[in-house]
């Protein structure tokens, strides 16, 4: 342990430094990296990708646009669960514990819990289809290679939160890497792809229905709930002015990582685009991707594709399982085995597996699960955040409340969109 300790000892005098303007540089950024990277991680889970394809396959470079908002309602939503923890020094489960009425606590703990084996379901299972297209193993195998590696990933967290912060940034930067390569790779339009960017438009009721799969699943359950943790204890501030100047450092890293993570996003839109859209544009299912990219781009663009795809399950899987261990201890102050935890979350996916349910189908139905608990953590967010007793000076103002209300708003409303086709109830304007 006394390597951590002098690890975090020498991350808290830099902070401490930079807080008070003695030092600049890069140095400085480098030191207050970490949550909105690891935050990061669910908006680049395997979740993303069946759907990125899809509005990629199907309608070219054409719903780029709409990456693109999805990516600035993410942004508004990590920054304000930075925010929260910064400012309270405690998290949104713990602060949601102590103002809102027990049963109401009860309820909202245990749709959280479901929502988080339901986000490990995804990535999970996200990064065992990888294993096993890449090494042509049983999806099983793929899955216990998964369940070892992120449960040792994981084990890091005992020697402080640097470490695990360094592992899933690496895991991030290979994921950015292997779609850099993936559009110099692929014929990229880069005209269609601006044009795409910047043009808001719809082809058809087919495009809308993907657009609102897009923006439905943006903000993540989990994502809410670990982001105000990982922010809470991270640097040491004793006055309102070191708490505004951490918060300039805050919101600056969840613009870059969420950046980041809308390039891969985008970039992976864009690869569909250039290898499926013209005479593929039916492909919608990660397998049936990386089965139609190797006589169309070649073995390795196939197998770039596949090692993102684990570093995404296995670093989404790591993060789901953060959450999962935050949300108990936030809502009932309780604290299990970092083993017992792990296997909580992966015995759905298993078991998903051995029922014979089809991999895709059950990536699906954990989307249908999280819409449904969504509107737990972003309203709690919302509501604490605007309240003057819980952030004091640091309340959010008008602006914000209305910009965050409006986007929540659209979120929720696709949401509902979201579940209501996956429970066969018509939608009027999604009718052709």
């Amino acid at each position: 342990m006394e390597p951590s300790d002098r690890l975090t000892r020498r991350t808290q005098t830099v902070m401490t430094a930079a807080i008070h303007g003695r030092i600049r540089g890069p140095r400085v950024w480098l030191v207050f990296l970490g949550p909105a990277v690891i935050a990061s991680v669910a908006y680049m889970d395997p979740g993303n990708y069946a759907t990125n394809i899809q509005a990629g396959a199907g309608y070219g470079y054409a719903l780029l646009w709409v990456v693109l908002f999805a990516n600035l309602i993410a942004m508004l939503f990590q920054a304000l669960s930075a925010k929260l923890g910064i400012v309270t020094g405690k998290n949104l489960a713990e602060l949601s514990r102590e103002h809102l009425p027990k049963p109401l606590v009860m309820a909202m703990w245990a749709v959280s819990e479901v929502a988080a084996m339901a986000t490990d379901l995804a990535e999970f299972l996200g990064g065992a289809i990888g294993l096993s297209l890449l090494l042509g193993i049983p999806l099983l195998w793929g899955m216990a290679i998964t369940a070892v590696v992120t449960y040792l990933i994981l084990t890091f967290e005992a020697f402080g939160f640097r470490p695990m912060e360094i592992i899933i940034g690496a895991l991030v930067g290979v994921i950015g890497l292997c779609y850099l390569a993936e559009i110099l790779i692929a014929p990229i339009d880069w005209g269609g792809a601006v044009h795409g960017l910047t043009t808001p438009v719809l082809p058809d009721l087919g495009a809308l229905t993907i657009a609102v799969g897009i923006i439905g699943a943006t903000v993540m359950p989990h994502a809410i709930y670990l982001h105000s943790g990982l922010t809470q204890h991270r640097a040491k501030v004793r006055n309102d002015t070191e708490r505004r100047a951490v918060l300039r450092f805050s919101n600056i890293e969840v613009i870059v990582a969420l950046s980041v993570a809308g390039m891969v996003n985008m970039a992976m839109v864009m690869m569909a685009a250039s290898a499926f859209h013209q005479g593929h544009a039916e492909v919608a299912e990660i397998e049936t991707a990386y089965h139609t990219l190797t006589p169309l781009l070649g073995a390795a663009s196939a197998g770039v594709f596949l090692v993102s795809l684990i570093a995404s399950g296995i670093s989404s899987s790591v993060v789901g399982t953060m959450a999962g261990q935050m949300i108990m201890q936030g809502f009932l102050r309780i604290s299990v085995p970092l083993w017992l935890r792990r296997a909580v979350t992966m015995v759905p996916a298993f078991a998903v597996v051995l029922a014979g349910v089809n991999a895709t189908e059950a990536l699906v139905m954990s989307q249908v699960v999280l819409s449904i608990a969504l509107p737990v953590p972003m309203l709690a967010l919302l509501w604490l955040t605007a309240q003057r007793s819980v952030m004091g000076d640091f309340v959010s103002g008008l602006k914000v409340r209305i910009a965050a209300g409006a986007g929540a708003l659209v979120v929720l409303c696709l949401n509902f969109v979201l579940l209501a086709q996956a429970f066969g109830v018509p939608v009027p304007f999604l009718q052709a």
